[in-house]
């Protein structure tokens, strides 16, 4: 009866048990693993939009008409190398122009694409604070003229622009309330009501 009591786990029994934990520790790790590189694509990601989106920005800033062709570049962002294209076409509108741009990581697959971003470039779009309409889109010049022009609506520092909003009027408001129509019938009268044959 001793010799059972003191009986111990048998080899098998210990290497059942590694097995069992080394299998769970397998799938820890690569969890882990599929949490890291999900976390490094979506700030890759991050990074390529935030490329995309100042280049867009300078070409909008640079004040020219964008040619219609396709560019490429490479540049160096928050210590890595990345790669941009970009595609400028013409749309139906002729005074816009649509701007395609795509990043990728320098070394990726030429068709690889991290981010992708889409912008456009014209006389038709308005400048910041102005409400665009139909009749302001046919009075803008082509893509043609020049906007240094100083009579060119779309130049900032045109001091007469045709498409500038008209300033809000500056009356006060009349504090007065506007008169009651007449014949309305006068509120009933508050408080207890009387019984019947009380005056």
């Amino acid at each position: 009866m001793r010799a059972n009591a003191n009986r111990g786990f048998t080899l098998i029994e210990v290497l059942a048990a590694l097995i069992i934990v080394a299998i769970g520790m397998l799938a820890v790790i690569k969890g882990v693993n599929e949490t890291v590189r999900n976390a490094a694509y979506l700030r890759d990601k991050t990074l390529g939009h935030w490329i995309a989106m100042n280049r867009l920005a300078e070409l909008r800033l640079a004040g020219r008409v964008p040619e219609v062709a396709k560019t490429d570049g490479d540049l160096e962002f928050a210590g890595q190398r990345w790669r941009w294209k970009m595609n400028v076409t013409q749309t139906q509108v002729k005074s816009m122009r649509r701007i395609d741009i795509n990043v990728r990581r320098d070394g990726m697959p030429d068709k690889s694409s991290l981010a992708a971003i889409t912008g456009f470039y014209g006389t038709a779009l308005e400048r910041p604070g102005v409400v665009s309409t139909a009749q302001s889109w046919a009075l803008v010049p082509t893509l043609t003229g020049d906007p240094n022009n100083p009579n060119n609506p779309n130049n900032p520092n045109n001091p007469n622009p045709t498409d500038s909003p008209t300033p809000p009027s500056e009356e006060p408001a009349p504090d007065i309330a506007p008169p009651l129509p007449e014949n309305v019938p006068p509120d009933p009268p508050t408080g207890p009501v009387p019984a019947p044959g009380e005056d």
